[in-house]
């Protein structure tokens, strides 16, 4: 693995990459505040520097995986053996007429923003959704009765083996909580977004009702990752969770918030095992209960990659 660590650094080098760093520890990288070191981070100014990272660690064999600002993110106690990549520095806004275009490192309540503060309508939604357009983008993220689905018009990727393209309408394949981006390799790099023209004091009061809202009704002074689990088909999953009483429940400093039963907190030291284990036990609960499966929400990135909770 050093090998491969020092190959990697020599060549990102060659090619200008100059942010990277080494033992990155992924638990202040993300909002769950829970993680051990990743081997390698990468933190690209831009598009190319994106691609040429993906590209140079897959070439000499090293695991990649692409980070935004780790809002629903669970990292193994052990880290991760591969390279971070990590989306912020893209984070251009272009603006023409209703047509808003985004790259994929623009922190989505900043781009609620600015968008109302132009007069323009349809993202209020994002507002308080502690993620990235492309993250956005990749999980269809949606929260007020809408979702991106509704107003991403088309999405720009890159691939390791079909370069750069193009998805656009339905190609994108968005569903509940999903996209086309989920299957295969390509790469978010930014989405064009439709929306029309309103009153910005009117849009901006918006975003005031649904930020307040969110503070209202969810557990924002403990680091989680959001909501833990999908919505299952005509019920509410935290409302199954507190009916099955396991609303405060925990393991270790992993509960299920006493605030809203659909979110788990990190109570202080809240470790990767302790938070897997509690997911465990809430899904076998509600099975047991109910006899539904639920889906776990969080995504759970192992020494070696993803893998589904």
């Amino acid at each position: 693995m050093n090998k491969l660590i020092t190959d990697f650094l020599k060549e990102a080098s060659d090619k200008g990459i100059t942010d990277i760093k080494r033992d990155l520890p992924m638990s202040e990288y993300t909002t769950f505040k829970i993680g051990g070191n990743a081997d390698l981070a990468v933190f690209p100014k831009s598009r190319e520097e994106l691609t040429d990272a993906v590209t140079v660690a897959k070439a000499i064999g090293l695991p990649v995986y692409l980070v935004g600002k780790g809002s629903n993110l669970l990292v193994s106690d052990e880290g991760f053996r591969g390279v971070i990549v990590f989306t912020g520095g893209l984070d251009k806004i272009t603006l023409e007429g209703n047509c808003v275009y985004a790259e994929a490192g623009v922190n989505l309540t900043a781009l609620s923003r600015s968008v109302a503060e132009r007069g323009l309508s349809g993202h209020e939604f994002a507002c308080g959704i502690p993620g990235t357009v492309g993250g956005a983008v990749y999980m269809n993220a949606g929260a007020y009765g809408s979702e991106m689905k509704n107003v991403t018009v088309s999405s720009d990727y890159w691939s390791s083996t079909l370069g750069f393209g193009t998805l656009s309408g339905d190609e994108q394949g968005f569903g509940y909580r999903e996209s086309a981006y989920m299957k295969g390799d390509k790469i978010i790099l930014g989405c064009k977004m439709m929306l029309w023209e309103g009153n910005p004091e009117e849009i901006l009061a918006t975003c005031r009702e649904l930020l307040a809202k969110r503070r209202e009704k969810q557990p924002l002074e403990y680091p989680s990752a959001g909501s833990s689990f999908k919505r299952y088909p005509g019920r509410f999953t935290g409302q199954m969770i507190e009916e099955a009483g396991l609303k405060g429940f925990s393991v270790g400093d992993a509960q299920v918030s006493t605030k809203h039963a659909g979110f788990i907190v990190n109570k202080g030291r809240a470790t990767c095992r302790e938070v897997i284990e509690l997911v465990g036990i809430i899904k076998e609960k509600i099975f047991d209960k109910e006899g539904v499966k639920i889906e776990c929400e969080i995504r759970y990135l192992s020494p070696l990659g993803e893998v589904t909770l």
